[in-house]
Order: structure tokens, then C-alpha cells, then sequence
């Protein structure tokens, strides 16, 4: 349904995105920020969901500062490669590319950004610094690190209480940090969201779904 094609951030460097319209006129944009194994199969899979559901849809290429054309595995050789290539990501270039994300498809209407795992950190950031209408986290191991800072607009937060990632007391961190923030926490792992992990919980999944479907057409529908 989408495909790739490349953009150019502020600062010159240029990066692929998998750009995803929907038929007809756009019900809003988002902005779907990867796992920390790359826009793979399964990012882009979700990026043309969110199409199918009206929305024009954006999954920034945020490792090509670093290397391009990554899609990694879900083994523990993916995982070891995509957290290398996670911390020599400054959060001033993530900004920027999101930011070029963002005003490419600023025209679809008020945007929002979903968030994966390492993208789930991401979405929140963006609440915090950009011109974002809203965001949805799910299991953003790494908000914790960025609490010193309030989102500026309505974040949903997913996790799964069988994630030994994020456990209970760092949810509860999250929670105070951000007492207008919507949270769910499912019976679930981590990357229950992902159908093509062995932590793929169905269930789970289609409500976080149907959550979220209903948390993005609350927040970016247009308003008078």
C-alpha cells in the first residue's frame, strides 16, 4: 500500500520514509516511529493499517544517520545490532527527522504519533518538543529516562505487565509524571503489539488497537 521514498531534514541529511496515503481525503496524519529493528515488515504493515483506517501515514527511517536500509530480525543477534545502532542516535537529529516527517505530511490534517518500543520513547518525546496533536507509547522502555519533562498534549500510554523491561514501579513513575496521560496495561510481554514476535499476544493487541483507533480520531479530528 505505501512505499518508500526519501526526505530531506533541515540539516541536509537526507532519509528514507515509508509513506502510506489513504484513499480519499485524509481523516488526519501520523507519524509511526519504529522498533529499534528498523522499518521492517511489521512497521510498515502497521503504517498501512493506519492508512486503511484514513489516515496519511509516515515511518521515518530513523537509523539512516547511522546506517541505511535496516531490517533486523527478532533474535537476540537483531536486538544486539539494533541497540547499537539506537545509541548513536543524538535526540537532536531524532527532532529533526521527525520534525521533517511532520511537515511532510502536515497537509493530511492535525497529526498525531504512534510509537513502538524504542518508537514508543520517541512518541513521548515528540509530546514533550514537537507540534504534535497527540501521541500513543506502547512500552517505551526508555520514557523513564525523560520524565524530567511534561508532554505538552494527551499521550496513551500501553504496556504489558509481564514486561520485565518496564516494570510495575517505572509504570507507576510514568503515571505521576503525567496524571492527564491515558494508560492500559494488558496481560501481555513486550512487543505484544508485533504479530511477527513470539510475544504477540492477540487479544491484547486489538484492544490496544481499537484504543488507540479511538484515542486518534478524538484527538485528530478537526476542530471548529
Amino acid at each position: 500500500m505505501g512505499d518508500f521514498t526519501r526526505i530531506m531534514a533541515r540539516d541536509g541529511h537526507e532519509f528514507d520514509v515509508w509513506l502510506a496515503p489513504p484513499q480519499g481525503t485524509p481523516r488526519g496524519a501520523l507519524v509511526v516511529t519504529q522498533e529499534i529493528f528498523g522499518v521492517n515488515a511489521h512497521v510498515r504493515e502497521v503504517a498501512d493499517g493506519f492508512a486503511r483506517e484514513g489516515y496519511l501515514a509516515i515511518a521515518p527511517s530513523l537509523f539512516d544517520r547511522v546506517r541505511r536500509n535496516v531490517e533486523l530480525g527478532y533474535d537476540a543477534d537483531g536486538v544486539q545490532q539494533g541497540v547499537g545502532y539506537m545509541k548513536q542516535i543524538t535526540e537532536a537529529h531524532l527532532l529533526l527527522d521527525l520534525q521533517a516527517s511532520l511537515n511532510v505530511v502536515k497537509h493530511g490534517g492535525r497529526t498525531g504519533i504512534v510509537g513502538y518500543c524504542w518508537g514508543g520513547t520517541i512518541a513521548h518525546l515528540a509530546a514533550c518538543e514537537l507540534p504534535v496533536a497527540c501521541a500513543v507509547a506502547y512500552y517505551g522502555t526508555r520514557i523513564i529516562e525523560n520524565l524530567a519533562r511534561r508532554p505538552r498534549v494527551p499521550v496513551m500510554y500501553h504496556f504489558g505487565s509481564r514486561d520485565q523491561s518496564i516494570p510495575p514501579e517505572n509504570i507507576e513513575k510514568i503515571r505521576a509524571s503525567d496524571p492527564a496521560g491515558t494508560f492500559y496495561v494488558y496481560d501481555a510481554d513486550h512487543g505484544f503489539n508485533c504479530d511477527h514476535r513470539a510475544t504477540y499476544d492477540e487479544a491484547a493487541a486489538k484492544l490496544a488497537r481499537q484504543r488507540t483507533l479511538d484515542f486518534l480520531a478524538h484527538n485528530l479530528a478537526e476542530r471548529d
